[in-house]
């Protein structure tokens, strides 16, 4: 992990966040999952304290480990990252915009903790997520 530092701190908060589609629907399927990391990618490019370390995305739901300064908050860092994920994906998907309208493409929750000393391990098991055996030193016991 990298130790950053802002006008009159220092840091080093690493986070793994989950979150799902709404009503869980599998639309995040192999052809929609490079927009959404784009989406993510471009979002991350406008907001210079947050960083973007690993990305994983199931049919249903999305791993992310990220870095995120001691300024914004957690749930504001989601909520930036849902919101425009969203809005890029109705807006280049026609089915996922007739599935949710006007409505967010996201469940209302998240998942989140913080990442230490475990990183390798939070690391092998957001890149090993949708795949069907995972190593034994990177099953968890959670979602």
């Amino acid at each position: 992990m990298r130790i950053l530092s802002l006008a009159h701190s220092v840091y080093q908060h690493q986070y793994h966040i989950v979150w799902g589609t709404k009503y869980r629907r599998k639309f995040l399927k192999d052809y929609v999952r490079p927009d959404l990391v784009k989406s993510f990618q471009e979002t991350i490019e406008h907001y210079p304290t947050l960083h973007l370390d690993a990305v994983n995305v199931d049919n249903d739901h999305v791993h992310i480990q990220i870095e995120i300064s001691p300024d914004i908050a957690v749930s504001k860092a989601v909520q930036i990252l849902k919101q425009n994920a969203s809005r890029n994906l109705k807006r280049k998907f026609p089915f996922i915009r007739r599935m949710y309208l006007t409505n967010s493409i996201w469940s209302v929750g998240y998942f989140s903790s913080t990442i230490g000393l475990n990183e390798q391990v939070i690391r092998r098991y957001i890149e090993h997520q949708g795949k069907q055996e995972l190593p034994k030193q990177v099953k968890l016991g959670f979602a």
